[in-house]
């Protein structure tokens, strides 16, 4: 069996993670077939695949429907890695689903601060060792503090360096002192941005890669501009890079990228669970801007 070390090198050969969205059809029903297409488009672009993330609306679906993601997915067999969310407020759920997660053909788990409570440092140390002692698979830590409602302290990171199975830290706060101070907490950790439109900033900082939204839309589009901010080439793209984005983040992320896949045809609907809905986004002309742009790269 491969150790935990040897399985996070394998995972960091990929530089680039798609947070999947959910698809649902007319009656509000996951729509299988639209999620095997979605995920042979990525696994095309051979980009990571991350499951019931908050862009994949995790915490919208029932627990019997996160399983059955999980498993047909699984099934699927694709030949990039799959990670799948773990996040919530009640720490015996979370270790459950994990227990559930363990059973599967599984290579990692994102793991995100608890919501709502705002623990300081000993109490987000407690959530993570706990859930990183009970995970088979290495894990990323989500520091992600505009949904969470706390920020993950640095010192949290070197309370849980003796876990060789803590693997990465998709960083979310939009913050590079905040990602620098991470580096210095704990230098062996990979940091992904969590942010499309900062990559070229955070690879300049020593960023492994990036846990994306707009790949969804663009799987193939998204994989090169990585290769090229973290190779350092390119720049002149950055800007026409950020414009784009910045139209997938109109209103809350899910709504815009969904809309433009529904645009695009990838997805038969562009609905979403409530709260969340597709009826915020009125005016489609800067995603059909963004996508045009976008496309004339290939």
């Amino acid at each position: 069996m491969k150790s935990h070390i040897q399985l996070s090198d394998q995972l960091s050969d990929y530089p680039l993670w798609t947070a999947l969205v959910t698809p649902f059809d007319a009656c509000d029903q996951v729509d299988y077939h639209s999620l095997q297409q979605l995920v042979a488009q990525q696994v095309e672009a051979n980009n990571g695949i991350l499951l019931l993330g908050s862009t994949g609306e995790g915490l919208a679906l029932t627990l019997s429907e996160q399983k059955k993601i999980v498993e047909f997915v699984c099934a699927l067999a694709p030949q990039v890695p799959i990670m799948v969310a773990v996040g919530g407020i009640n720490l015996a759920a979370q270790l459950e689903w994990v227990e559930f997660c363990n059973t599967q053909k599984i290579d990692a788990l994102l793991l995100g601060s608890p919501l709502y409570a705002k623990p300081g440092v000993v109490g987000q140390t407690h959530w993570f060792d706990a859930l990183l002692s009970a995970a088979n698979v290495p894990c990323m830590i989500y520091n992600v503090p505009g949904r969470s409602a706390v920020a993950i302290a640095p010192e949290v990171l070197t309370n849980l360096a003796h876990h060789d199975n803590l693997w990465a830290l998709k960083e979310a706060s939009g913050d590079i002192a905040t990602f620098e101070a991470f580096r210095r907490a704990l230098p062996s950790l990979a940091i992904y941005s969590g942010d499309d439109a900062l990559l070229p900033y955070f690879a300049q900082a020593g960023a492994a890669g990036l846990v994306s939204v707009a790949s969804n839309a663009w799987p193939g589009q998204t994989a090169e501009f990585v290769r090229r901010a973290l190779s350092g080439t390119c720049p002149n793209l950055f800007t026409t890079w950020a414009d784009a984005i910045s139209s997938l983040f109109a209103v809350a992320n899910p709504i815009p990228v969904k809309t433009l896949m529904h645009l695009q045809g990838t997805l038969t609907t562009p609905h979403l669970r409530p709260p969340l809905t597709h009826l915020e986004l009125t005016n489609h002309a800067a995603l059909n801007a963004a996508n045009e742009q976008i496309l004339s790269w290939n």
